[in-house]
């Protein structure tokens, strides 16, 4: 039980990052480009090493105890792809403009306001709120599922998923707060919409849970895999990439691999 309430408070931490996000977009008119992208390539850099070096190598050795070496090995496959395939469908249903995960400064969202008034501006906070919801959901699967396996390995993602939630937060206070004035409103939406990550952690757990063995575990878990890969390398880095110089995100994406590698190796 223990586990589980650790697991949980894991996910609501990282989907409520948007909120800082929000505080972000009130008190700067201008986006720190360099250091968000070091940020975001760090943060690609713990999902893509964990991902492969342990999330998946786990999924496997459970898939091929329950199912044989074969039938493991290929299960692991079809299931670490079908994550990639069930997030790029969720991102490909939302519109480019108003996907949060086509991530954009402060200031640019700013100059935006003169061009998008009223109700306009006010739908695409709204849109982006939804849609941060819906790619939440899946993440807040991935960190419960990974923080209940190991809680050391559920830090890690919950903290790069953090970080990767925080401009998503700004993509949604800035649209709300400057079509309705209210910085209340933009902060509340904003909140909310990081609720999905924890919403998606109990409903995994309400529904998966009792019908956990090797085979269940061993599926989510590649496909958990596929679905942090799929966001770090269609979100994380081109978002890095877009906020800074080249050099520091892939700068940022060795340092999140260095200190993921050493975390892992110290709790052997």
């Amino acid at each position: 039980m223990n586990n589980i309430l650790f697991a949980f408070l894991l996910t609501l931490f990282a989907g409520l990052a948007t909120g800082i996000g929000s505080c972000i977009a009130f008190l700067s008119k201008k986006t720190n480009t360099k250091f968000l992208s070091v940020a975001l390539g760090f943060s690609a850099g713990v999902m893509i090493y964990v991902s492969f070096v342990e999330i998946l190598v786990k999924a496997r050795d459970s898939l091929v105890m329950y199912c044989g070496n074969i039938k493991g090995n290929w299960y692991t496959v079809i299931a670490f792809f079908s994550g990639m395939l069930f997030i790029a469908i969720i991102d490909k249903m939302i519109p480019s403009y108003e996907n949060p995960h086509e991530l954009r400064g402060v200031e640019e969202m700013v100059e935006n306001v003169d061009l998008k008034k009223g109700k306009s501006l006010y739908r695409m906070g709204i849109f982006s709120a939804i849609a941060i919801g819906i790619h939440n959901f899946p993440e807040g699967l991935a960190t419960f599922i990974s923080a209940l396996e190991n809680p050391t390995l559920g830090i890690s993602i919950a903290i790069a998923i953090a970080i990767h939630n925080v401009p998503e937060g700004i993509a949604v206070s800035v649209p709300i707060y400057f079509s309705t004035g209210s910085k209340k409103k933009a902060f509340i939406y904003s909140f909310l919409s990081g609720l999905a990550e924890p919403v998606g952690a109990l409903v995994g757990y309400l529904i998966l849970m009792p019908f956990m063995n090797e085979m269940v575990f061993g599926i989510l878990f590649a496909g958990v895999a596929g679905i942090m890969v799929f966001i770090s390398l269609d979100e994380l880095l081109p978002a890095a990439e877009n906020y800074g110089e080249h050099h520091l995100s892939i700068y940022g994406l060795i340092s999140g691999m260095i200190v993921m590698a050493i975390s892992l190796l110290l709790f052997l």
